[in-house]
């Protein structure tokens, strides 16, 4: 079978390198891929959002399946597009519709799913430009810290947390008045904050049936302990050491079976994955938000935990037969470290030459923000490499990436020294 990737981050390269080694696999298209997808795949220079190009390239290169690993395609209807061409009946599609999609594409939206299907979450409120005076009245109402969200999709940087008044009230009016997330801020939803320990948990669906894959906790902000800026993600370890079995019950029972009935109940179309952002509050799990594809950078520690052929996986969630499989799992600990370009996730400079990434033996690097050029690997974007290593323990497993880490160089190389540091 000939299988296309749609996206161009270390996620899509995590994809790719694991399909790779499926079986079944004749060729595999990556659109666009970076400068790491070369190697394993053949890249097509066609922009993600253009399905008609996305189309031809399908029906010229007999693609059979088409993953879709970012969000914004599906929330823009991708799925749909693909499915409504009669030439590509018989296409595989692993990625929900576009209703599906608005789990993420709006908090607004996947806020009133929650509360319908009592699905523990946060309070919240939406406000809107017309009702501004009244949110800023509710900031003053509520105690800190104040949690901000873009109802739309912003990277994974649509989400304040602000421990001053004044400063809530003054971003909340930037987001609403002054476009701070352009048309994805035109609603914000305002939570009660949740204190405890964030993680990561991703369900594979194919429309009524599910496979719990494994869990990962990633690390947002820019800075060493949480700090700054957020980020895509600056790192991630898997499994997450504090999810025991009771936990694990607790998480299957109160919020993915609800979850994957309120789908099936409300008609939303839902194939492909599912990432949950849960926290964890004493002993209970409550609902952050839901992404509907794959995380990055989680994907990058996840998939090489699963020991099936993901092929195999891929089809079996698109032709609707996952209650026949099963997953076979290495317990093995992997974590990765997200190397960036200086000033992410503000303004940063891009084409800065990467040198030794030849010279990493004992971890693998995953590209994201990365293109050739003249024979040589550039930075391309914020974040430009993955590096992902396995041990016994966290420790062990850092220990390596680290080490890795020293062996490449691009000007303007920036990282957490910290992941890992709350487990």
């Amino acid at each position: 079978m000939n299988v296309m990737v749609i996206g161009s981050g270390a996620r899509e390269h995590a994809f790719v390198s694991k399909l790779y080694g499926s079986k079944n696999i004749n060729n595999i298209f990556t659109v666009p891929g970076n400068a790491g997808t070369t190697k394993l795949s053949q890249n097509l220079s066609i922009d993600a959002n253009d399905y008609d190009a996305v189309s031809n390239a399908i029906k010229e290169n007999e693609v059979g399946l088409v993953l879709v690993g970012p969000e914004i395609p599906l929330i823009n209807g991708i799925t749909d597009f693909l499915k409504s061409d009669l030439d590509l009946r018989n296409l595989l599609v692993v990625g929900p519709s576009l209703k599906g999609a608005m789990l993420e594409g709006s908090k607004d939206f996947s806020k009133e799913f929650m509360m319908r299907h009592n699905i523990p979450t946060a309070p919240y409120r939406v406000f809107t430009n017309k009702n501004l005076k009244e949110g800023l009245k509710y900031l003053s109402s509520i105690k800190p810290p104040y949690v901000l969200k873009a109802d739309g999709p912003a990277a994974g940087k649509g989400v304040l947390i602000i421990d001053k008044l004044a400063k809530a009230q003054n971003e909340l009016t930037n987001i609403l008045l002054n476009n701070k997330f352009g048309t994805s801020g035109n609603k914000v939803v305002i939570e009660g904050f949740l204190k405890g320990i964030e993680l990561s948990y991703f369900v594979l669906v194919d429309g009524k049936d599910y496979l719990i894959l494994p869990n990962a906790k990633d690390y947002k902000r820019i800075g060493e302990g949480d700090t700054g800026l957020n980020t895509g993600g600056m790192g991630s370890v898997s499994p997450v050491p504090f999810v025991d079995k009771e936990f694990e019950n607790k998480i299957e029972n109160k919020i993915v079976i609800p979850t994957i009935n309120g789908i099936i109940k409300d008609k939303l179309d839902y194939v492909g994955f599912l990432f949950i952002g849960l926290i964890k509050v004493g002993n209970e799990p409550y609902v952050i938000e839901y992404n509907v594809r794959m995380g990055d950078p989680e994907t990058q520690v996840v998939l090489p935990r699963i020991k099936n052929d993901f092929l195999d996986l891929m089809v079996s969630t698109s032709q609707g037969k996952l209650k026949e499989k099963s997953l076979e799992l290495d317990e093995m600990t992997y974590t990765n470290v997200v190397l960036a370009s200086s000033g992410y996730p503000e303004s940063y400079e891009k084409g800065k030459v990467i040198e030794g990434i030849e010279g990493v033996l004992d971890s693998s690097v995953l590209h994201a923000g990365t293109i050739n050029k003249n024979g040589q690997v550039l930075t391309n974007g914020g974040r430009v490499l993955s590096i992902v290593s396995k041990s016994k323990n966290i420790s062990g497993a850092l220990k390596k990436s680290y080490d890795s880490i020293q062996k490449v160089h691009f000007e303007g190389k920036t990282y957490r020294k910290d992941i890992g540091f709350d487990l």
